[in-house]
């Protein structure tokens, strides 16, 4: 659609929006005056047009019409969201900068908004000195300190035996007691808010920190009681609720290491989380509500044949299901412990490359990685939210996810140990009712994946609702599209959207957004601090520095919190092997394709490798393509492509097929495609959905009969664009 430049927007142009014509009178009259005073087409202009002219209850097509023909001629990557001097300095970052600018930067320090990015290199080229300040500012206590900040390893042939370096080396912790400390906070300080859906007109439940630490120690004491051995496995496969953080915290805080399972797994899948973690033990609910539907969750449990399994009722005091034997309930599980209810719990200090959670991610063998989280990965991602999202105490942090992902344990450690209260919503985020729960819970930091987003647009369930208290959005999982995070921003009178990219493997983000730079929608303003990026050229080197580019994205090895190890496949091979060194150092593979712009933005533009993205779950082609290959007797062999869509938004499910010669003229595509769904959502993730299933005569191979799977997305991308000329 083409939109008028605003000097050329006339009364009767938002009138016919569908806007009484006296208000519509008074708007351009508003309109006009910015003008007069900005211009039309400035970054200021904007600004004060989104802060003082625009509000959720006025069209979105107001919104579309004025942020298009204010940015009509300025091309890519314009700002949606740019800060101030006075905001800026109320932030983490800022108030540190204002004290210790000058220390950090030398004489080219000015302010927080013109030295952000000074700051952030800064972090990169003294670790030392920024990771000690970071973790001193958030209040990080250990039992015994580290040796260092940071200790490079090389083997005595002058190679380099561990790329990532050795972060906090000697030390002892305990993620879990760093978030029930006082530190700066008050045993009356609110932790966690949620409510029930179904329940959206009662009050806002809450529990202090005083209330919480009652709750860990207690359910800490009953796990001693299982007399497992120190730091085995323990599984929690449930929604993301209180009773959920409770365990995960108290699992930390007794020395177990937490085995994260996503509540929306079928029984094979958790059957393999399981047997890889070498689990003894899991955290259940016997059912899964969602208004009035139930979905059961034990029965996948036993299906699984999991190990012991405690299980918690989901409504009620009882458990709904009838337990195999050795299984206990959550009742008969606290009573072991009753006798040290309200003592405290000593929390079991940890060398900081213990493990502390396993999560899973998929690589292309079919089978998920499963990737260790060390006592260290919590506080970066504490340290991200601190510093990018500018988490504060006092703030609410809402973040639909669960925690078999890792924005699960994110919320957790991004929320307590910087003093916030974590924000729950018992039941799906895609209606009024969870719009209605951030209004209540006065949310200031909410976090979102762009599905979620595209469904409050479509359905408008959060009109008439307060969003004001919101001081940012945070975005992840997903590319997200220009037009439903400009409405996004719309609806909490344009506060700006942190995009956030990283993956379980750092424990956080490398390229995200800050409040001290100015923000474009569907874009990153700057790697994440203590990250270095390199966009790699088609000879596998990195591009010049700040030089715009696009390629495959690798990243420097040293990133504090980042993997080390992975339990069921060589961590080196994955990471670290046949990639280029620069300045002596080898560079981290990652393997999504980035795009640096003249703008200093970046944008990510997919998977570089034969994985995808779809609903914000990673997922190998592979994994797909075995299950797809034995739904019908038709079919001969398949591709599983992501395909992104024309007008931006997370990638699509295509397959392609290739069918067995007697079959390919009496196929039906469409029941193929249910088949292929089906068994997608039975056996891999009931979130799935295959998009549509095109048939080939043969799949394209490389020489060594490699499917290539690139071409396909590519000519599949090509096809969607040339039906829409």
């Amino acid at each position: 659609m083409a939109f008028k430049s605003l000097d050329s927007v006339t009364s009767s142009d938002i009138a016919a929006l569908g806007i009484d014509p006296q208000l519509a009178h008074s708007l351009h009259g508003r309109l006009a005056e910015i003008v007069s005073n900005h211009g039309s087409a400035t970054p200021h202009t904007w600004r004060c047009i989104s802060s003082h002219l625009l509000s959720p209850d006025l069209p979105f097509s107001l919104h579309q019409m004025l942020y298009y023909g204010c940015y009509k001629d300025f091309g890519p990557d314009p700002p949606a969201w740019i800060p101030d001097a006075e905001n800026a300095i109320s932030t983490n970052v800022g108030k540190l900068l204002e004290k210790r600018g000058k220390e950090f930067l030398g004489v080219k320090y000015k302010d927080p908004i013109s030295n952000f990015s000074d700051f952030q290199e800064f972090s990169v080229t003294n670790p030392e000195v920024y990771w000690r300040t970071v973790l001193d500012e958030m209040n990080i206590s250990f039992s015994k300190p580290p040796e260092c900040i940071l200790r490079e390893n090389f083997s005595r042939d002058g190679q380099i035996s561990n790329p990532g370096g050795e972060w906090l080396p000697g030390a002892f912790i305990n993620p879990a007691k760093n978030c029930l400390d006082l530190n700066c906070k008050s045993l009356d300080d609110t932790m966690i808010l949620w409510r029930d859906e179904g329940k959206d007109d009662l009050p806002v439940n809450k529990m202090t920190l005083k209330e919480l630490r009652s709750e860990v120690w207690l359910v800490a004491y009953a796990l001693k009681e299982l007399e497992l051995e120190g730091g085995s496995a323990i599984a929690i496969d449930m929604p993301m609720n209180v009773h959920s953080v409770v365990i995960y915290l108290a699992i930390v805080l007794a020395g177990y290491v937490v085995v994260s399972i996503a509540d929306s797994f079928a029984a094979p899948e958790i059957s393999t989380r399981l047997k890889i973690s070498k689990a003894k033990a899991i955290f259940t609910q016997d059912l899964i509500v969602r208004g009035e539907k139930t979905i059961p969750l034990y029965s996948r449990i036993v299906e699984a044949q999991s190990p012991l399994a405690i299980v918690i009722p989901s409504k009620g005091s009882s458990v709904s299901a009838q337990l195999r034997h050795g299984d206990v309930s959550w009742h008969d599980f606290l009573n072991r412990a009753n006798k040290f209810k309200n003592y405290e719990f000593a929390a079991v200090e940890q060398p900081i490359d213990a493990y502390t959670n396993i999560l899973f991610s998929s690589g292309t063998t079919g089978e998920p990685k499963a990737i260790p989280w060390t006592q260290a990965t919590p506080f970066k991602a504490a340290a991200d939210a601190w510093c990018h999202m500018d988490i504060q105490k006092g703030d609410v942090v809402a973040w639909p996810t669960n925690l078999g992902w890792m924005m699960g344990p994110w919320l957790v450690y991004a929320s307590l140990l910087n003093g916030a209260s974590i924000a729950l919503y018992n039941g799906s985020p895609l209606g009024s009712g969870f719009a209605k729960f951030v209004q209540d819970a006065k949310v200031t930091m909410l976090g979102v994946i762009p599905s979620i987003v595209r469904t409050w647009k479509s359905t408008n369930c959060v009109a008439g609702y307060d969003w004001s208290t919101i001081r940012c959005f945070s975005s992840t999982g997903e590319a997200s599209n220009i037009d439903e995070y400009l409405w996004l921003m719309g609806r909490a009178y344009y506060k700006p959207v942190i995009e956030y990219c990283g993956g379980t493997e750092i424990g956080g983000g490398f390229v995200t957004g800050s409040l001290l730079q100015a923000q474009s929608l569907a874009a990153f303003s700057t790697p994440a601090m203590g990250c270095s990026l390199f966009i790699l050229c088609s000879d596998g080197y990195p591009i010049p520095k700040h030089k715009p580019g696009i390629g495959e994205l690798a990243l420097g090895p040293l990133m504090f919190g980042a993997s080390k190890t992975l339990l069921n496949a060589d961590h080196y091979d994955v990471y670290f092997k046949r990639m280029p060194s620069l300045n002596g150092k080898v560079l981290r593979r990652h393997g999504d394709m980035f795009e640096l712009t003249s703008k200093g933005y970046y944008h990510a533009h997919g998977r570089a490798d034969d994985t995808m993205n779809l609903g914000g779950i990673k997922v190998s082609s592979v994994e797909i393509e075995r299950i797809c290959n034995e739904a019908d007797e038709k079919v001969l062999e398949t591709a599983a492509i992501g395909v992104p869509p024309l007008t931006g938004g997370p990638e699509q499910l295509v397959i392609a097929v290739v069918l067995k010669n007697s079959d390919r003229t009496r196929v039906d595509l469409n029941q193929l495609r249910l088949s292929f769904n089906s068994a997608v959502q039975k056996k891999l993730n009931p979130l799935f959905r295959v998009s549509r299933v095109v048939p080939l005569s043969s799949l394209p191979r490389t020489a060594t009969n490699k499917v290539m799977r690139r071409i396909l997305r590519q000519q599949f991308t090509q096809l969607d664009k040339s039906s829409k000329i």
